[in-house]
């Protein structure tokens, strides 16, 4: 039924166990949704059957972070939940990701005010933005699949001690808003 059938049965394959590795690390990557406003909901729709996360191995949302290693902060985050955040990702597993989805986790969104963190870029390493308000679930998947190509490609950066250092990938909108069905005429009688 599958690839095993075309083989013979005393077949050898050779590749490179880091190759393996990655491969395995790519098609297993398990994220912690840490979602706190409406980006919680374009995040919950992304697993549901129309967009179908399972594609990519991401299905499984862990809530333990010594099971996750795919952190999406989903929506604004307060004063009082960063250190919250903070001891989450601190106990996520080596190597873990981060995911910045929608424009109030990214930059604050709208509310400037002094309880909610103007980025958590300022906290914890992000490893992929996406914009939007909220961002659709396509984005976040493109954002997954960013991450994906990363770590199939080996290219994970460090710094001189062996650290992992953020990936700081912006995704570009994959969409093109509709014009107004009327021009709008303020102002002018």
């Amino acid at each position: 039924m599958g690839i095993e059938a075309a083989l013979p049965v005393d077949s050898v394959l050779t590749t490179q166990l880091q190759r393996v590795m990655n491969w395995a690390r790519r098609s297993s990557v398990w994220p912690l949704p840490f979602a706190t406003a409406c980006c919680g909901i374009e995040l919950m729709a992304t697993a549901c059957s129309r967009f179908d996360l399972a594609r990519f191995g991401a299905e499984v949302m862990r809530f333990s972070p010594r099971q996750a290693d795919l952190l999406i902060v989903a929506g604004r985050v307060s004063v009082k939940m960063l250190p919250v955040l903070q001891r989450i990702y601190m106990q996520m597993t080596e190597p873990k990701w981060v995911i910045s989805m929608g424009a109030c986790a990214s930059t604050g969104g709208v509310f400037d005010t002094y309880a909610v963190v103007q980025g958590v870029d300022q906290y914890i390493p992000v490893d992929v933005y996406v914009p939007g308000c909220p961002p659709r679930p396509e984005m976040l998947m493109e954002g997954i699949m960013a991450i994906q190509r990363i770590i199939d490609s080996d290219q994970i950066p460090r710094d001189p001690s062996g650290k992992r250092l953020p990936l700081d990938i912006a995704i570009a909108p994959n969409y093109e808003p509709r014009p107004q069905p009327v021009p709008v005429t303020i102002g002018l009688s």
